[in-house]
């Protein structure tokens, strides 16, 4: 199915004047959507054509053509129909969004009676978003190229085996004068955007040139193992691309684990059934990260006897990997040196995307130092990065925080990886996202909801999750109370904290004692969308050290999921102490020397309790002291109170618990 877009200039020269009366005006748009509504009931829903704007010099008319009609003859009908004579015309293909934004155009223009029902008689009606739970897609139409320009793009790609060989395949034997079908459909396999963008580019370039599609318009949308989708709408997309293609992106990273493949088998089973069914009318390429055995086994299970071509991208060496970099000097008009190929390491293989970073930084290097050496001593962009110090009020305040030296640790690493990725990417380090999902561990009061709170901050504040909202749940917000509601409960969670951190508190308490149970279902469900959102979504849990370590167990294919497990320990006396002056500073508070004495005192015997609240009892101390001091100054003369009075905590303000359990102190081994 294609969409055009016709215009041109009214050869009337009373057409404007005509348009400046409102009456003819009218009496003109209702003859041309009666006449328009007549000419599109003989079409018998192949075709269909209207006018969207004639209110000027300018007439815009938009196209839905299905079953390969011939377009020049379908507006020549339509122009007679409507009693129409254009001059200087362009035709020219279209999206379905603008087509769509036409129809809606014609339709307040009163040149159709309803373009919701144009949409509906040619099944587009589910891509308008309408109907339930659609598909993610995007669109685009590609330009024409000539031969000589196809091979010159398709060897920047470094894919010799495979892409020129069937470029070679598609420019052989005569043109076909109608397309007859698809003899193939199409595999890239790349972990470079650029490169898979250009490839499926260069592709279709060539075969609309040799007329194996009709469209210049292709599709494009992702999937990932596992995801939920309409069948139905999916179905459609292909139908309104008949004479087109479509370019399936699989999000898969599969070699690690088999079971990750096989969760998105239905995925693929669901792309594979529809893809057949339309297989001699819509052409589709698959992509696919390059080092994805697994999945893409699961494809050829599932594609029948359907043809497949893969284009693979190559490693290369020694003198190939000189002379492409020979070739981007010589489209640069630039000369090489020795100080490019000396970049190259011997016995390495390079990937076209790794050659062009290595050719990029020697060229920006070339254009500083040679070509404008006024500019040599400028400090590079990277360096500022190296010094530049994590941004955000976040990291400040949790360095300000005392102790917590592990999660410092891991959130500084996060950070530090990230910033790598961006500055080493020109010398091999491969850009990725890996999961960051933590498990932190700890006795009450150790800060952890705090912490969880300030790495999303920090997270957002350093451009790495999007939102940096932190969605806190327990069992009660996850479990649902019938059979059945639990999983779409927990999937909405992940909803919410898309491009943040979903912080799960006391996760143990998912764990029941009965297997099959809610608790089961909630676990397994947290696993399947912890996979699914592994690039927008932290998820932190949290509990004591004990009963965490049961919950991990309870299913193997959690623990291997999270990446970094934090223990949060308890405070001695000597933190607690620096907690107690911290918190007092932050609410304008200072302790005379004897308060002091007394604070350590009182924690080196309340420590020793049993669930002893740590940071907590230490922030429960410092409000009793502050009513305690309260009932101290109003028992003083008013007159002799001064604002040092006010901002001072004295030994009488502390209160001594009357009795201290003595038991044997727990120690996790944290010190400040």
């Amino acid at each position: 199915m294609q969409f055009y877009k016709f215009e041109g200039f009214t050869v009337s020269e009373k057409w404007s004047e005509e348009n400046d009366n409102r009456r003819v005006m009218r009496e003109k748009v209702r003859k041309i959507s009666m006449k328009t509504n007549s000419f599109n009931q003989n079409q018998q829903r192949k075709a269909y054509a209207f006018v969207t704007d004639a209110s000027e010099d300018t007439v815009t008319i938009g196209i839905i053509v299905r079953n390969y009609a011939d377009v020049h003859k379908l507006i020549s009908g339509y122009l007679q129909a409507i009693e129409m004579e254009l001059k200087d015309t362009c035709l020219e293909e279209i999206t379905f969004n603008t087509l769509r934004n036409m129809l809606s155009c014609a339709d307040r223009n009163d040149y159709i009676n309803d373009d919701d029902e144009v949409l509906e008689q040619f099944d587009l009606d589910k891509l308008n978003g309408r109907f339930g739970r659609g598909i993610e897609y995007g669109e685009n139409i590609f330009d024409y190229c000539e031969k000589n320009s196809v091979y010159d793009e398709a060897r920047r790609f470094l894919a010799n085996d495979t892409f020129i060989p069937e470029l070679d395949r598609i420019y052989a034997g005569s043109t076909k004068h109608k397309v007859a079908g698809h003899p193939v459909h199409y595999m890239i396999q790349t972990d470079d955007r650029e490169t898979r963008k250009g490839m499926f580019r260069v592709l279709l370039q060539a075969l609309y040139a040799n007329n194996r599609i009709l469209s210049k318009r292709y599709c494009f949308l992702d999937f990932r193992p596992g995801e939920n989708f309409s069948s139905a709408v999916y179905d459609c997309l292909y139908k309104s691309n008949i004479g087109g293609t479509v370019i399936v992106r699989y999000l898969a990273n599969d070699d690690t684990e088999e079971e990750y493949a096989n969760c998105g088998r239905d995925t693929i089973e669901t792309l594979c059934e529809i893809m057949k069914k339309y297989c001699n009318q819509v052409l589709t390429i698959f992509c696919l990260p390059r080092e994805c055995t697994r999945s893409k086994d699961i494809f050829y299970e599932n594609l029948g006897n359907i043809s497949v071509v893969e284009l693979r991208e190559e490693f290369v060496s020694g003198e190939r990997a000189k002379e492409f970099l020979k070739l981007l000097a010589k489209e640069s008009g630039i000369r090489t040196d020795n100080k490019l190929f000396k970049k190259l390491e011997s016995e390495k293989g390079y990937l076209a995307p790794d050659l062009h970073d290595l050719y990029d930084n020697w060229y920006n290097n070339k254009l500083k130092t040679g070509v404008y050496p006024q500019y040599k001593d400028i400090v590079s962009a990277k360096r500022e990065v190296i010094k530049a110090e994590p941004k955000g009020s976040a990291y400040d305040e949790l360095n300000q925080m005392i102790g917590l030296d592990e999660a410092k640790k891991v959130i500084n690493q996060a950070l530090n990886y990230y910033k790598a990725q961006k500055l080493f990417a020109d010398k091999g380090m491969k850009s990725d996202h890996p999961a960051m999902h933590m498990v932190f561990t700890g006795n009450p009061g150790t800060a952890k909801t705090t912490v969880a709170r300030l790495f999303a901050r920090i997270m957002k504040e350093n451009n790495l999750l999007s939102k940096g909202n932190l969605i806190e749940v327990g069992r009660g917000d996850l479990v649902g109370k019938y059979v059945g509601w639990t999983a779409p409960t927990i999937q909405k969670k992940f909803r919410e904290a898309q491009g943040g951190v979903l912080f799960i508190d006391e996760a143990y308490s998912l764990v029941d004692d009965r297997d099959g149970s809610f608790g089961d279902e909630a676990i397994n469900t947290i696993v399947q969308e912890m996979e699914n959102h592994r690039d927008d979504v932290v998820v932190i849990f949290a509990g004591y050290p004990d009963k965490m370590e049961g919950f991990l167990q309870k299913n193997p294919g959690l623990r291997s999921r999270i990446a970094y497990h934090v223990p949060f320990d308890d405070y001695d006396t000597a933190a607690l102490c620096e907690i107690a002056k911290l918190i007092a500073r932050q609410k304008g508070l200072t302790f005379t020397d004897d308060a002091c004495e007394k604070l350590i005192g009182l924690f080196e015997s309340v420590s020793n309790e049993n669930d002893f609240g740590n940071g907590r009892y230490v922030r429960n101390v410092i409000e009793k002291a502050k009513m305690a001091q309260a009932s101290r100054l109003l028992a003083m003369d008013f007159d002799s109170i001064v604002s040092d009075d006010i901002a001072l905590i004295t030994a009488e303000d502390i209160e001594i618990p009357k009795t201290c359990v003595k038991t044997e102190k727990r120690r996790i081994g944290f010190c400040v």
